[in-house]
């Protein structure tokens, strides 16, 4: 999935998804205010009769059906009606603080960070934890949240050569975003920290640590160059 900053879009799109799905993107600015239309647009679609499932995604909506719509031009007018009217869905936020270690081997990539940024370290560390960051939604695997609330200093595009392999727990940033992998998997984003935490346990209910809408805080546990 591609998290670089994206172009503004003017009007809504959709795209289709084969015959079983639709990709609803959202036009305007890449901000909260935006991500609290998706989630109540996601809200109301689960009303309409060949709705299965709406997965918020950031800044666009992925709509499942039960069965395709007959009249897919009215469906569409519906979509486009029901994003019209503005309406935002307030969350009712868990918070979490998330202890990083910044650096060393567990974050390779800080030092090129602050170089890239016109920074010195201990600048990229503070500029890091300063913000409160919002889970616009969660997906790419179970448990990881996409975050928004990071500052524009900070912003690099993806690593021109993917990295095959990083471990469960990576502090990473690419584009306008930062995120803690859940998982151990491939990556194009800069590493530039670890956490010891568990965002997915099966056996729990629910199996996520946190949801949309919630709101995580980084804190420097330390400080590797």
């Amino acid at each position: 999935m591609n998290m670089n900053v994206p172009s503004l879009l003017q009007e809504p799109r959709v795209s289709l998804l084969g015959n079983t799905a639709l990709l609803f993107e959202a036009p305007g600015e890449f901000d909260l205010h935006t991500q609290r239309r998706i989630w109540a647009l996601a809200d109301q679609a689960m009303d309409w009769p060949s709705v299965a499932e709406a997965v918020p995604g950031m800044t666009n909506l992925m709509l499942i059906f039960s069965e395709p719509p007959r009249d897919l031009e009215a469906f569409e007018r519906k979509l486009f009606d029901a994003w019209a009217t503005g309406e935002e869905k307030q969350m009712k936020p868990r918070e979490i603080e998330i202890s990083i270690a910044y650096g060393g081997a567990g974050g390779p990539h800080l030092r090129e960070v602050a170089e890239n940024t016109g920074l010195s370290v201990a600048d990229v560390v503070k500029i890091h934890t300063d913000p409160s960051y919002t889970v616009y939604a969660v997906g790419s695997h179970a448990g990881y949240c996409y975050l928004g609330g990071l500052d524009s200093r900070l912003f690099l595009p993806r690593r021109k050569v993917p990295l095959v392999s990083i471990p469960g727990g990576s502090l990473s940033i690419a584009g306008m975003q930062t995120g803690v992998s859940a998982s151990a998997g491939p990556s194009g984003w800069h590493t530039i920290g670890h956490a010891e935490i568990s965002f997915f346990n099966p056996e729990k209910r629910p199996p996520a640590l946190l949801g949309p809408g919630d709101i995580v805080h980084f804190k420097a546990e330390s400080i590797l160059s």
